[in-house]
């Protein structure tokens, strides 16, 4: 027989499905019994007293039952999926309600109970007199069983819903209909929905609530592996038996009316209260989804208050997908800090951000039951401001140089406590009103305070100097109210106001702390100093007084400053730093590194001094300079907190590229200190560097999710798409750049990478354009690449001579290296021996980055100077990194190549890949495949390579366009499908001859022409 559920054929008679495990009905219609009151006697359907109604007649044909006509005549028993069946026919069950109840329903199913209302309808507990079980009913609403598409999805839905079995899950058991009315059989469970706890408790103790939690865990986890996604999670379809196991119901449901229609007539596809931004938005809906709902769902449990709380569902709905959730402690501060970090993760906007499985959520919460209390690594903290910059180094920029201001009193005495479980908390810091009417004291207070806070892991802290990574604009001063409105607007926490005075020879510092949404004042707090020297030891008196108000629990001792190192002397190199700091955070990177010098003239030992010197070098495109600070400020590195010192020696192995090395010691940073928001932002750049696009655009979301006025992050998250071939992406986040700051080089950069992968050309040569204007440096690299690209070598030459020579003219060697070696490349493309080599010499003498040496050594192995070749990748190889060997095989494999020794070359560029997969190591390695004639192996490396374009619009992801060495692929590629004898291996080179053949200038054209038969 046929499954009358998923139409299998060739079933037995009896029991159930070996595909879908329906039950099959019974093979015997003429089995006489007692049911409901009602005996069906006889052998035969016919003459057959059911619950005080008579089956009249002995055929099939017209019988009355309880008063009513049952048209057709009776059918055998145990009638599923669509069939008609015999039942009673209420006119209209839903109006009946209670009235269903001692009735048959299918000949089969008798209502015992109304159970209550759902979104899909009625529900009843029933027993199944087939099967002799009790099962809950659920009677289809008529307006959706009319609508046969939906019918049609519900049926393939339930289909996938049935193939979850779980424990913590409710089954599905059948689909019928009767007399018109569809409905669905389930599993019963004797208990009662979550829905009904709450009203009754309010809320949940933590352990129970996470023990429900964790149970729903394992029922999504068994779902999702299904592919089933539920949609309409929410506490009336969790029920909880009487051993307290949570089942959660209704899987599949919700999908099926996504179709047919329904969401035009104004139906929503889920619960408001529970849905997730994406489904509000009617986006794409995936497990993470239910999640999020689960969120919504454990913080009602844990505190009786659901999240985005509003007058409207409407309301609510809005903000949950442009705000981000009250922090779980700010409503109940009873809630372990642990559990609310959790909450807040489900919570996030963005379902990159969230856990990724239920059996991530599910592992996090095992982990507090067995006595966890630190904050779990992948966490993102929600509420926490803290800046960075890719290139400007922000992240080890203003915290990192503000953890110095302090440091240098430290001497190496002070502990920062390690990172506790505690909810974010965001404060800002207003002007102290300096009324000694010294200036030393202007800028210095603020960022000791700010140091002292963030002593804290959990603290974020923001003065005048961090503004823009709020999206405000700089401002020149910051007082009480300007502090309080720009707090409100930013949904921080905390606001601080203080003031300094002089007293009887010495100084009293007063502060307050309010709470910003309530304006209740947290802590009123002074401290007196006896002198200048001791004002700043005063100052983190008062921090650590404000960390305990805002819940720390490390001890006062780790939290004090050491008091036996200040001096006058240190106030004015703190003041220096401070100044600094300001410039730095309005880009003026020239008198930031003034002052930065001027801090440690005044002490030697101020090692962030030098790495502030190092962070206003790379801003100006000095990587020399940089590299040179950075090395010195680790030689002070003793004089620094643990904090400190992460950040330092991170930046030392970003500036150095030993990108592995920069990411553990971010990731160890952020498992001690996870409210430190630019750490994501620099990690992620190192992961650009190791090929790692999709973990680093996660780094970066969880930095744009956090800061989402922050250009800098929105751009590193444009260029970043761009590197991993999301161009779309890469275009929406240059133009929100560029909004937020319509002055910011570098989103107008993003937007040209985006036009070029997209090759959209004359767009982004536009872009590049509109850039000379604000960096005419950049302008000039991007405008010669694109020439490159065009085969435009004579307009390459030109634009890339004169944008050398100004660079080296403002004192950019490195900007004027990398233009040297692109004029280089465009000589060997033109086959312009002498040229190309003077331009890699005198590159070489403005450089040794391992860029430069790279790129220098290609083009000496490309004109057989094998000798200075050799030499340059005897260095790149003997480096510690990774970045350098990798580059030093690939130019041990184009020697190979220039020796016409093709397989020698083939295994140095698989060594050189394996060590770092680059595009121009699959390039390089495609090439020598050509040369063996190895042409399947050969298509499968240029098909990478076109797939990862992206990564050769900067060849090294550092922002200098090299797009210019593109389209030589595609010269290759027609190589290759011409050796495979492909039928349209001529599409490849007039691909390359679209994009060169109308300059004229390249000796390639030619071969190509000839060989595409043109």
């Amino acid at each position: 027989m046929q499954c009358p559920f998923c139409q299998t054929e060739n079933l037995p008679t009896a029991g159930a499905c070996t595909k879908c495990s329906t039950p099959l009905p019974l093979n015997d219609p003429s089995s006489g019994k007692t049911l409901a009151g009602g005996t069906l006697a006889g052998a035969a359907p016919g003459g057959a007293t059911l619950a005080g109604g008579t089956l009249s007649g002995g055929t099939p044909g017209g019988a009355t039952l309880a008063g009513g006509t049952i048209a057709g005549g009776a059918t055998p028993r145990g009638t599923y999926a669509w069939s008609r069946a015999v039942t009673p026919r209420p006119e209209a069950p839903f109006a009946q309600g209670e009235a269903l109840v001692g009735s048959l329903l299918a000949g089969r199913y008798e209502i015992l109970a109304m159970l209550g209302q759902g979104g899909m309808g009625a529900v009843y507990k029933a027993r199944d007199t087939e099967l002799e079980r009790l099962v809950a009913l659920k009677l289809i609403r008529p307006e959706l069983a009319m609508n046969e598409e939906i019918l049609r999805r519900f049926k393939q839905e339930l289909i996938l819903a049935r193939a979850v079995t779980h424990r913590n899950v409710i089954r599905i058991f059948d689909l019928g209909e009767s007399d018109g009315t569809k409905f669905i059989t389930m599993e019963f469970v004797e208990g009662r929905d979550l829905k009904s706890l709450l009203t009754q408790n309010g809320k949940l103790p933590p352990d129970q609530a996470v023990d429900i939690v964790m149970q729903v865990c394992l029922a999504l986890e068994a779902a999702h592996t299904e592919g089933v996604v539920h949609r309409d999670l929410k506490p009336q379809n969790i029920m909880m038996d009487q051993q307290a196991r949570a089942l959660v119901m209704d899987f599949g449901i919700a999908r099926s009316m996504e179709f047919g229609g329904m969401t035009q007539t104004g139906a929503l596809v889920g619960t408001p209260e529970y849905m997730s931004p994406e489904q509000v938005r009617g986006e794409h809906v995936d497990t993470r989804s239910d999640l999020f709902t689960l969120g919504v769902i454990f913080q009602e449990l844990l505190t009786g208050k659901i999240p985005f709380q509003a007058e409207t569902a409407m309301a609510s709905m809005f903000k949950r997908t442009k705000e981000r959730a009250i922090p779980v402690r700010q409503l109940d501060p009873s809630v372990p800090p642990y559990l609310a970090e959790i909450v807040a993760k489900c919570l996030e906007i963005d379902p990159n951000l969230r856990f990724q499985s239920a059996r991530e959520l599910y592992d996090a919460l095992e982990a507090w039951k067995s006595g966890a209390s630190a904050p779990f690594r992948l966490r993102t903290v929600r509420w926490l401001r803290q800046g960075a910059r890719r290139w400007q180094w922000i992240a080890a920029g203003f915290v990192l140089v503000v953890l110095g201001v302090v440091a240098f009193f430290l001497r190496g005495k002070f502990i920062v406590a390690p990172a506790t479980a505690h909810a974010p908390v965001t404060v800002m810091i207003a002007d102290f009103d300096n009324h000694t009417g010294d200036a030393v004291f202007a800028g210095t207070l603020e960022s000791t305070l700010k140091l002292a806070l963030e002593g804290a892991s959990f603290i974020n802290a923001y003065d005048r100097t961090r503004l823009r990574d709020l999206g405000v604009p700089p401002l020149p001063s910051l007082d009480d109210s300007k502090a309080q409105e720009i707090a409100a607007n930013q949904g921080l926490n905390v606001v601080i106001f203080g003031s300094l005075d002089s007293r009887a020879g010495g100084y009293q510092l007063s502060l307050k702390a309010l709470q910003t949404v309530t304006g209740k004042t947290l802590l009123t707090a002074e401290e007196t100093a006896s002198d200048k020297k001791e004002v700043l030891s005063a100052v983190g008196k008062l921090g650590s007084d404000v960390r305990k108000a805002l819940g720390d629990a490390t001890s006062e001792a780790d939290q004090r400053f050491s008091m036996e190192t200040l001096s006058a002397a240190s106030l004015e190199a703190v003041h220096e730093y401070a100044v600094a700091l300001d410039d730095l955070s309005s880009g003026k990177n020239e008198d930031a590194q003034k002052h930065f010098s001027e801090a440690v003239n005044l002490d030697p030992n101020f090692g962030m001094g030098y790495a502030g010197i190092a962070q206003a070098s790379h801003n100006l495109g000095e990587q020399q300079d940089a590299e040179k600070y950075i090395k010195q400020a680790i030689t002070h590195i003793d004089h620094m907190t643990e904090r400190e010192r992460y950040r330092t020696r991170a930046s030392l192995y970003s500036l150095t590229g030993d990108s592995q090395k920069c990411v553990d010691e971010y990731d160890t940073l952020l498992a001690k200190y996870p409210s430190d928001t630019g750490a994501y932002n620099n990690v992620a750049n190192c992961l650009t560097q190791l090929r790692n696009m999709p973990k680093a655009l996660e780094e970066i979301r969880r930095a744009v999710a956090i800061l989402p006025k922050r250009a800098t992050y929105r751009v590193n998250l444009a260029l970043y798409s761009a590197y991993g071939d999301d161009f779309q992406t890469a275009a929406t986040e240059a133009r929100t750049t560029q909004q937020l700051n319509p002055n910011y080089v570098y989103g107008y950069l993003a937007e040209a990478f985006a036009d070029l992968g997209q090759e959209q050309i004359s767009p982004a040569t536009a872009v590049y354009q509109k850039i000379a204007s604000m960096n005419p440096s950049i302008a000039a690299a991007g405008l010669g690449d694109v020439a490159i690209y065009e085969g435009r070598f004579q307009d390459a030459v030109k634009i890339l001579q004169k944008g050398a020579a100004d660079d080296a003219m403002d004192h950019k060697p490195d900007a004027a290296a990398d233009k040297l070696e692109a004029l280089a490349y465009t000589h060997l493309l033109m086959g312009q021996k002498a040229a190309a080599l003077s331009n890699v010499e005198s590159a070489l003498d403005l450089s040794k980055s391992v860029k430069t040496r790279f790129l220098s050594a290609r083009i000496y192995a490309a004109f057989s100077e094998t000798v200075k070749a050799t030499a340059l990748a005897s260095g790149l190889s003997s480096e510690l990194q990774v970045e350098p060997q990798a580059y030093g095989k690939l130019i041990e494999g184009e020697l190979a190549l220039g020796k016409n020794d093709a397989r020698g070359a083939v295994k140095l560029f698989t060594d050189a890949n394996t060590l770092l997969d680059t595009w121009i190591g699959r390039f390089d390695l495609g090439r020598a495949y050509v040369g063996i004639e190895a042409y399947t192996e050969a298509d499968s490396e240029f098909d990478r390579c076109l797939k990862r374009r992206g990564e050769v619009l900067a060849l090294f992801l550092d922002e200098v366009p090299t797009y210019g060495y593109f389209p030589p692929v595609y010269y290759y590629q027609g190589r290759v499908r011409e050796g495979l004898k492909t039928e349209g291996f001529a599409e490849s080179y007039k691909k390359y001859l679209s994009i060169r053949d109308k300059a004229g200038e390249d000796p390639l054209l030619a071969e190509v022409r000839h060989r595409a038969g043109m």
